[in-house]
């Protein structure tokens, strides 16, 4: 019999506080709302931005290549394009389809290297080098391989894997040397380049303009970059995809001052000149010349020489290459710098080209009177030091155009003796017609120049005295210390002494001559420049390139007319310094107004100078000539300016060189 258990009674349920069913109750609140928040940016996500993120995830596995853009023309003034733009196929290594490391893609780097004459490990560096840039993009190895290279890599791809062609366009220069210098040359943006203002906005690997006009107008010539887009897997190789690319736009024309065939018989005569003055026996190391239209500093034709070909920047150059571009060859001793623009950054005395310019500051100063007779004798004296004529000849006391006309150096010596005591009037004379300025050319560089005076030898005899005692040496090499004397204005009279400049400074001085002999004395410093607008690919204009003049000057029209008689009679009367290399030239039709000067120079041949002004009213014309160690003016300079003139004007070519004792 089982005995049931009493049924037990169960137990007393505590009561929940207020507070606590509060606490309660807001923290399910909380969990509620934190899962409601959840749920809602998930739906978000998912939903309403789905698509934005999507198109986000696509672009990060897409990159952007820049397509350069072709580079604007170079025209002449008559239209003629003299730089260009073409289009070939550079040689590109894609890395991802490269074989794999070792000897199979040291193989294929000395297959290539043979092919493109270049070693594998010059191949290998710039493979290197590219994929640690841009690891997604093809690394060009190099950019005018030439037509038979392009023909194997096309015939034979699948011994070459992972080479590729691809179109580019470079940089032409169809004239190869001629006018090298002012139009410059191009090549890949530096880094110290892409912080200048200059290049601001370019990407790394742009090419832009180095030197001349490619680097003073590259903002116009260089155009606008497209952009390829290029797909990449996860481990940034590029992919196959269908992604748009964005094209270049082409850069604007350049149309220039330069007459093209003024420019090509400019640089002809000047190789005549220079082998003319070798057969005689002279060094005629390098020369220069400008021609500039004496109204509004357009240059017609402008050139140096030794020049360079800027078609050999379209690839790296090794360093002997620039070396030798720069002057310094294998030898010890330097020779002249192709690169280098002696028509504007030529530093040189100028021999008695100069006498026209002291023969002004004289007169406006009122040192000599035009009929005063000077410079009897062979030579002047002052103490004991003796200044002579060429040759030691004696033109007997003569009257300002007389001494123009047979460059009478005593008759000039005499002159900047007069002119010492009354201070810097030739000086003042100089640079107010252009001489020891920076003319304000369209180039990247120019020199100012020097014209000495009291002020300049007594700064440089401190600065060289100041730098012997940092130093602790007898001599710095800045200036022999001592003070301004007669003596140096008597050669700086002659073009002779501390005087530097270029003979685009001297083009633009006598410029202004001329155009205060055409107006009555009212005669204006021009700006040279090369510019004149720039046009859209069509040939439209987009900007007329305006360049005022320096300032104009007001000289005494009677004394710009004795000036420019005698140097006329010095080009076209018996016994004139240049009348003989103008023999046959029509003088009642286009006069020559000329100055043959003869600079010296210590331990080297004589420097020869030619400075003239053809009239004519519809096309003025000045030029200047220089050739280093070529002899006297009339034998070398004179001749090649004749050359020019008779190219502009349309009249026979003769070489027909002067006396040889003719300053």
């Amino acid at each position: 019999m089982s005995t049931l258990e009493p049924v037990k009674p169960s137990e007393p349920r505590l009561p929940v506080s207020p507070r606590l069913a509060l606490r309660v109750a807001i923290l399910g609140g909380l969990a509620m709302a934190l899962f409601a928040v959840i749920f809602f940016r998930l739906w978000y996500l998912q939903v309403l931005s789905g698509e934005k993120y999507v198109q986000q995830a696509n672009a990060n596995r897409a990159r952007d290549l820049p397509i350069a853009a072709p580079r604007g023309e170079i025209l002449d003034r008559g239209g003629k394009a003299i730089v260009a733009s073409r289009t070939t196929n550079a040689v590109q290594i894609v890395p991802s389809a490269l074989p794999p490391a070792g000897t199979p893609r040291l193989a294929l780097y000395r297959r290539l290297g043979r092919l493109l004459e270049m070693s594998p490990q010059r191949i290998e560096a710039l493979v290197i080098k590219g994929r640690t840039k841009l690891p997604y993009a093809s690394v060009t190895i190099k950019t005018d391989a030439g037509q038979g290279v392009l023909t194997v890599l096309a015939e034979r791809q699948n011994d070459y894997p992972g080479v590729v062609q691809q179109p580019v366009s470079i940089r032409s220069y169809p004239y190869g040397e001629m006018a090298a210098q002012v139009l410059g040359y191009v090549g890949q943006v530096s880094e110290p380049e892409l912080k200048m203002r200059a290049f601001a906005g370019v990407k790394q690997g742009t090419v832009v303009g180095q030197e001349g006009l490619e680097y003073y107008y590259d903002r116009y010539l260089r155009g606008r970059p497209g952009v390829q887009r290029v797909e990449v897997n996860a481990a940034g190789y590029p992919v196959p995809s269908t992604l748009a690319p964005t094209q270049p736009i082409a850069g604007h024309s350049l149309k220039v001052t330069l007459d093209y065939p003024l420019q090509r018989e400019a640089e002809k005569a000047l190789r005549e000149g220079m082998e003319s003055a070798r057969a005689g026996g002279k060094p005629a190391v390098a020369g220069a010349f400008v021609a500039l239209d004496p109204r509004n500093g357009e240059v017609l034709a402008i050139g140096s020489a030794p020049s360079f070909d800027p078609n050999k920047f379209a690839k790296p150059l090794t360093r002997s290459e620039y070396a030798a571009l720069q002057g310094r060859g294998a030898g010890s001793e330097e020779s002249p710098a192709p690169l280098t623009d002696r028509a504007v950054n030529g530093t040189y005395p100028t021999g008695s080209t100069f006498k026209p310019i002291t023969a002004m500051g004289a007169l406006e100063a009122g040192v000599i009177t035009p009929s005063e007779g000077l410079g009897a004798g062979q030579c002047i004296y002052v103490s004991t030091q003796a200044f002579c004529n060429a040759g030691k000849a004696d033109y007997g006391p003569v009257g300002l155009v007389e001494a123009l006309k047979v460059s009478s150096d005593t008759y000039f010596f005499e002159t900047g003796e007069l002119a010492n005591s009354h201070g810097t009037v030739i000086q003042r004379e100089a640079n107010r017609l252009g001489v020891g300025e920076q003319t304000g050319v369209d180039l990247p560089s120019e020199i100012t120049g020097l014209v000495p005076t009291p002020a300049w030898r007594a700064k440089v005899a401190s600065e060289e005295l100041a730098c012997e005692r940092r130093r602790h040496v007898s001599s710095c090499g800045i200036s022999d210390g001592r003070p301004w004397s007669v003596g140096d204005n008597m050669h700086l009279a002659v073009g002779q002494g501390d005087l530097l400049t270029s003979p685009l400074q001297m083009a633009v001085a006598y410029s202004t001559l001329a155009g205060a002999f055409m107006h009555g004395g009212e005669g204006t410093v021009v700006r040279p420049h090369l510019g004149r607008e720039i046009d859209d690919a069509q040939g439209r204009l987009v900007q007329a390139l305006s360049y005022p003049p320096a300032r104009h000057v007001h000289l005494n029209a009677a004394d710009v007319d004795l000036v420019m008689q005698g140097i006329h009679e010095a080009a076209s009367e018996p016994g004139g310094t240049s009348a003989d290399v103008w023999a046959g030239w029509d003088q009642a039709q286009h006069p020559v107004y000329g100055k043959t000067g003869t600079a010296e120079h210590l331990g080297k041949e004589d420097q020869s100078w030619y400075m003239c002004y053809v009239a004519d009213p519809a096309r003025p014309i000045v030029i200047a000539v220089t050739v280093e160690q070529g002899g006297f003016g009339a034998e070398t300079a004179a001749p090649i300016a004749r050359l020019l003139a008779s190219q502009w004007f349309g009249k026979p070519k003769r070489f027909v060189a002067g006396a040889s004792k003719t300053f």
